[in-house]
């Protein structure tokens, strides 16, 4: 390709909306153009990695016997109302009607679409397991996109979904699914991913596992372990290896007067406590309005996520003052002590159970009590880990600090059972002519997200530094003064040269200034870098130079093609 004819252009500032190293580069290298928030046209420079991207997942799919299908994006909202999904998803969900006032939905995740074509087409035991999967556009009204192609509302994605007898077929090919992920962020040339277990959230299901990118813009907080192996969850789910006994003997409980105090600070500084002898009480409630009483330890926060787990909600969210007076407590001041049961779910973390004599509210304002004791002055409320792990806390597995990083989603996998199947009714005979829904998992990847993160991943501070495997091109030829000393001529004959060899290249052919020239390479990325100049020239010579090196050598004119096309080869190998 010749830059004096490619499509996009260099931008030398970067864009007021950019916060993100990706984001930036992306939009200045001419890789893609914001058309609304969230929403991008992807110029040739980004088609080219994106395709690349697409090849190399299809490849690991295909080797995992995957079929590949493509479903619409316009979907019958009655499909989504067979799975139960279609009131239960928030607004992200773009709903709408056509021309017939028929209830339409834009596919934003394809799990009803897939068992709907699925139930069409297998009956029988002996046709599974099957996997059949996609790479298609998607939609997802997001209400705050972010970061450039990190959080977008279009997207494209590889989902895939596999369809088994028995959950022993749906781990035994979820292991290779996994292996295939690993596989795919190798051969893209992402060097930091993990991956980690996590919530399954709005898929369902009961093990999931999200493949996260290590990266400080990264909207995801993960805990590993200082080794990076032993142990590694998503924040959602993330435990810690902390242990709680009462360690002090159960003192009377006694009220206290606390004019004033309502949070754990003020608390605990009025009575010269550290909020770890605390107890915080934290309100939610359901969407049907039930109230939903917290009570965890002052230096602990909640984590909704493992809440919303325990009780088997989609969502919840923090009660309003009217609620928590209707149960009998007192904002600011509430206790568990004395609370009727039928009013309030009692939610106990162990942080609570297992420390002796801690301050609590009294259900009445101004008034603490000193000394509460799970088991004498509270029982049988639900005891469940509940709390968000901190940096430094434990490891579960190793006893050493977890380490908390920051994560960029690029793929996520789940064992959904028969969450999606059951509803819908895909079945099939087992070999006694008994029907059974049929048990599934799911695979997604986001295609445009793992671009971005290949960015976040290997750059300079002066533009993205492409792995051979996705790079647009992988030589770019400067011809610096063309019109002087053969320059020109020799460019174009190395440039056919490289070519015919099979070698993708960018031919700079626009007489620039080295400078301007230099800068634009570097924006683009492309692994190795040619120059041909009246200098090299003299000496039969091109200057060679890598993408990650301020260093060049020379290589004979003659000889070039052939050393380059080599190098490209060998470089290609260590991502097969």
């Amino acid at each position: 390709m010749r830059m004096s004819k490619m499509l996009g252009r260099r931008i030398k500032e970067d864009p007021k909306d950019a916060k993100t190293i990706s984001h930036k580069f992306l939009v200045r290298g001419g890789y893609i153009r914001p058309v609304s928030a969230g929403i991008y046209s992807i110029l040739p420079l980004g088609e080219r990695i994106i395709l690349k991207i697409e090849n190399i997942i299809r490849e690991e799919m295909n080797k995992i016997d995957g079929q590949e299908v493509k479903m619409p994006v316009v979907l019958p909202a009655e499909l989504w109302q067979e799975s139960g999904r279609y009131d239960s998803v928030g607004q992200e969900l773009l709903r709408f009607r056509d021309r017939n006032d028929k209830p339409m939905i834009l596919g934003m995740t394809h799990e009803e679409a897939i068992v709907h074509l699925v139930r069409t087409e297998i009956t029988s035991y002996k046709q599974l397991p099957i996997m059949a999967y996609q790479i298609q556009t998607k939609y997802r009204d997001e209400a705050r996109p972010r970061a450039g192609l990190i959080r977008v509302r279009e997207f494209t994605m590889k989902d895939a979904y596999s369809f088994h007898t028995s959950q022993e077929s749906l781990e035994e090919y979820y292991g290779r699914a996994h292996e295939a992920y690993v596989n795919i962020y190798r051969r893209v040339g992402l060097k930091h991913v993990v991956s980690i277990k996590a919530n399954s959230g709005m898929m369902g299901g009961n093990i999931s596992h999200e493949f996260m990118s290590v990266a400080e813009c990264g909207e995801d907080t993960i805990f590993l372990s200082p080794d990076g192996k032993s142990y590694k969850a998503n924040r959602e789910i993330a435990v810690s290896g902390l242990k709680f006994e009462k360690s002090s003997p159960e003192l009377p409980l006694e009220k206290v007067h606390t004019p004033g105090c309502k949070t754990i600070e003020e608390v605990a500084n009025y009575l010269g406590v550290k909020p770890e002898n605390t107890g915080k009480a934290v309100f939610y409630a359901d969407d049907r309005g039930n109230l939903i009483f917290v009570l965890i330890r002052g230096d602990f926060e909640v984590n909704e996520s493992k809440l919303q787990n325990h009780l088997g909600l989609l969502s919840i969210h923090f009660a309003n003052d009217e609620q928590i007076r209707k149960a009998g407590a007192v904002p600011g001041y509430a206790s568990p002590v004395g609370i009727d049961p039928a009013k309030a779910r009692i939610v106990i973390d162990p942080s609570i159970a297992g420390t002796s004599n801690l301050v609590v509210g009294a259900n009445e304002a101004d008034y603490h009590f000193r000394n509460f004791n799970y088991g004498r002055d509270l029982r049988d409320a639900d005891v469940v880990d509940i709390a968000m792990v901190r940096d430094g806390d434990p490891c579960p597995v190793t006893g050493e600090p977890l380490q908390m990083k920051r994560g960029i989603e690029v793929g996520n996998i789940f064992q959904l059972g028969t969450k999606y199947s059951a509803p819908m009714q895909c079945n099939y005979l087992d070999k006694d002519g008994k029907s059974h829904p049929m048990i599934m998992g799911c695979y997604g990847i986001g295609v445009g997200r793992t671009m971005a993160s290949v960015v976040e991943d290997s750059h300079d501070d002066y533009g993205p530094v492409w792995p051979m495997s996705i790079a647009p091109y992988h030589v770019e030829i400067c011809a610096l003064n063309p019109d002087k000393g053969g320059v020109m001529e020799a460019a174009e004959t190395l440039y056919g040269e490289l070519t015919r060899l099979g070698v993708e290249v960018l031919f700079d052919d626009r007489g620039e200034k080295a400078g301007f020239m230099f800068s634009d390479a570097d924006l683009i990325g492309i692994p190795f870098r040619v120059i041909v100049s009246p200098r090299s020239m003299e000496q039969g010579m091109v200057e060679f130079k890598l993408r990650t090196s301020r260093s060049s050598e020379m290589i004979p004119l003659a000889d070039a093609a052939k050393v380059l096309a080599e190098r490209v080869r060998d470089e290609l190998k260590q991502y097969e």
